[in-house]
């Protein structure tokens, strides 16, 4: 009972109790009943029923929720890809917040280990190393993977309003829910042509929005280092998948992102479709952010990879 009630806490406040060890990688069972309970909700679908509103619903956060997943938890917060304000810079972690991928500290930590150990031991998610399942979502639910190697974000830590974000993430989708479900019981009253309802709202706007973008997300951990073609010879295994990338904006251009990770692109050529890139050059004409850092031309043309396997 006492290591329950401590993964109880450690819902809501990730700093309540120690860090585990790095190595420890066993599946922390009490701590990931939430994760297992966000998909289990989605059997709620057999009892909402279905409306164009909460499907719409469903799309518009897959979507808005990717962008900040794949521009500033990715490129932003883990490759410093370009620049913005304190501001922005909080608003898009606390949007990427709800997608319960935990905060943007702990998500930058994980992924600049992942490229300085890329398809070694040492890196958690490699499906080289580890196989696909866990690669794909077997370490999130460690013990070590729910800790955050500070050692490696020094630059993030001096941000108290980020380390608050990090520390409560999962306030932050919980409020996503419950917003969700007051809307649709306000909708099923004031607006019964839309058919929609507290229930359906909630499942199908949460939760199944937030199972697919996690899925979604996780896909270039455990395939785009497994399917795909290699322009570049990298000390990895990542590959170039398009339709990886259509469905994570532009993620799925793998092998370009190990060949230079500093770019806000990933889409080096004028025909891999990058729609994060693109929301950011938006952004960029708003002032919003700036210094987009480009893909130096000799790396573009760099030789290619002597192998490319589908």
């Amino acid at each position: 009972m006492p290591r329950l009630l401590r993964a109880i806490v450690r819902w809501f406040d990730t700093e309540a109790v120690g860090d585990a060890d790095l190595a420890d990688r066993r599946i922390d069972w009490a701590r990931v009943i939430p994760f297992i309970g966000l998909h289990l909700a989605c059997l709620g679908l057999i009892w909402v029923g279905f409306s164009w509103f909460a499907f719409w619903t469903a799309v518009v956060l897959y979507a808005v929720r990717m962008f900040a997943i794949t521009g500033f938890y990715h490129r932003y917060f883990s490759h410093k890809a370009f620049k913005t304000s304190r501001p922005v810079q909080f608003l898009f972690g606390l949007i990427g917040a709800t997608s319960v991928q935990r905060g943007p500290l702990w998500w930058a930590a994980h992924h600049r280990n992942h490229h300085r150990h890329s398809d070694t031991a040492l890196d958690v998610h490699s499906p080289v190393q580890h196989g696909f399942f866990w690669s794909h979502m077997g370490w999130f639910l460690t013990r070590a993977g729910f800790r955050t190697d500070r050692a490696v974000i020094k630059d993030l830590l001096r941000f108290p309003e980020l380390r608050l974000l990090d520390r409560f993430d999962i306030l932050v989708p919980v409020a996503l829910a419950t917003g969700l479900f007051a809307l649709g019981e306000w909708l099923e009253s004031a607006h019964p042509g839309l058919r929609t309802s507290g229930p359906q709202l909630l499942v199908w706007g949460f939760f199944v929005s937030t199972v697919v973008l996690f899925h979604a997300t996780v896909t270039i951990n455990s395939l785009a280092h497994r399917i795909g073609s290699r322009r570049y010879e990298t000390s990895d295994d990542s590959r170039n998948n398009w339709w990886l990338a259509l469905i994570t904006f532009g993620e799925g251009w793998h092998n370009n992102h190990h060949h230079f990770p500093g770019s806000a692109r990933q889409g080096f050529r004028w025909w891999e479709i990058d729609l994060t890139y693109y929301v950011l050059r938006l952004l960029s004409l708003f002032g919003l952010v700036w210094d987009l850092k480009p893909v130096p031309a000799s790396l573009v043309r760099a030789p290619r990879a002597p192998r490319a396997e589908g």
